[in-house]
């Protein structure tokens, strides 16, 4: 999936800061939608091709998280959420209903911009058509995830899973056996340095989890190694 002009749509009730967002991506060469509460982010992604989204959580009539839950029926592009709050559970919250990142206020533009890139990134590699020298389909046990369509099965029934979570278990998979430590994993999937991101990793994992065991606290293919990562479970 080559896009020439990644779409963004960028969601806050504050307009200057949606502008300034605009202008901020703009001169990256992205192109920006704007919406100023949780209601017309909905009715912009229905009329809009869109690859990424920025969304603020405190806003009129629908709020950002629960905007994302009802993105999250439908959608697994990426969704970084924009916070004032900066407490840890606060950012395992909003990771926990969706978000595949969460960047608090007063933002670093240089930060901000390298995070859209690499969750832009992601995104597309895994829509990428080019699959040489691999194979598209992996099965382990009831799972089997198609890399090329990034859709995954379990037990013979699809599963949706968002983009960051595919790449996971895409490199969970790959590796069937071997275990990664959380700054492994953060640091193949999102492409950045990783400090600090043990919360954000677990999050994910857990999500993962719950979407394709069966008795999540009992998992027979996502395994914990206490004190060093997770892994794959050879099946």
């Amino acid at each position: 999936m080559e896009i020439k002009e990644p779409v963004i749509l960028v969601v806050d009730d504050d307009k200057d800061i949606v502008g300034a967002i605009a202008k901020l991506l703009e001169m990256e060469g992205y192109r920006v939608i704007k919406a100023y509460d949780g209601l017309e982010a909905l009715e912009k992604l229905t009329e809009n091709s869109i690859q990424l989204i920025l969304i603020d959580v405190m806003m009129p009539k629908l709020d950002g998280l629960s905007t994302m839950m009802k993105i999250r029926a439908t959608e697994n592009i990426p969704i970084l959420v924009l916070s004032a709050k900066s407490e840890d559970t606060d950012k395992v919250l909003g990771l926990s209903m969706g978000a595949d990142d969460y960047i608090t206020k007063p933002y670093n533009p240089m930060e901000l911009v390298a995070r859209v890139r690499s969750n832009l990134r992601r995104y597309m590699q895994l829509g990428a058509i080019d699959t040489a020298n691999k194979t598209d389909i992996i099965e382990i046990g009831g799972l089997e995830l198609d890399t090329k369509a990034k859709s995954l099965k379990v037990d013979g029934e699809p599963v949706k899973l968002t983009a960051t979570e595919l790449k996971i278990l895409e490199l969970l998979m790959k590796n069937a056996g071997r275990i990664f430590s959380a700054e492994e994993i953060y640091s193949k999937v999102w492409n950045e340095d990783a400090y600090a991101v043990e919360n954000t990793v677990m999050v994910h994992i857990r999500h993962i989890r719950e979407k394709i065991e069966i008795n999540p606290r009992e998992p027979k293919y996502l395994k914990v190694v206490w004190g060093i990562g997770y892994k794959i479970e050879k099946i």
